[in-house]
């Protein structure tokens, strides 16, 4: 888990709508989820080369906007409860390290395809 600035979230939870704004967030760019799980070493089967991680920043704005759908789930005997919406979601990326930057597209409703925001109460928080 890497932490964020308190003030990098804001959730109005009643209005299905919340905030998580990020600038500048050091990294280790691991290059694919191979070398992420592996410690940078890669894959003999299938053959991913080994390659080292190098330090980046990302940064990104995700805008979680208004109810489209609404479920509450209230199971008790795995001490389970929560409230979820389904939202129009939207994403604004981008990454830089030494000789490299990227920046996702326009974010676009339309390219979401599901997006969930939600309360939950488990274990000892179960009432």
């Amino acid at each position: 888990m890497i932490p964020v600035r308190h003030d990098s979230v804001v959730v109005d939870f009643d209005n299905a709508k919340a905030r998580l704004k990020v600038r500048g967030l050091r990294v280790f760019d691991d290059h694919d989820i191979a070398n992420s799980l592996t410690q940078g070493l890669g894959l003999p089967t299938p053959p991913i080369p080994p390659v080292f991680p190098v330090p980046a920043k990302v940064s990104f704005d995700i805008e979680w906007n208004g109810a489209i759908e609404m479920a509450e789930v209230n199971n008790a005997p795995e001490h389970f409860k929560g409230t979820f919406f389904a939202t129009n979601t939207t994403i604004k990326w981008s990454s830089e390290q030494e000789g490299f930057a990227f920046e996702s597209e326009a974010p676009n409703p339309a390219r979401n395809l599901i997006s969930v925001l939600g309360s939950e109460l488990n274990g000892v928080f179960f009432a």
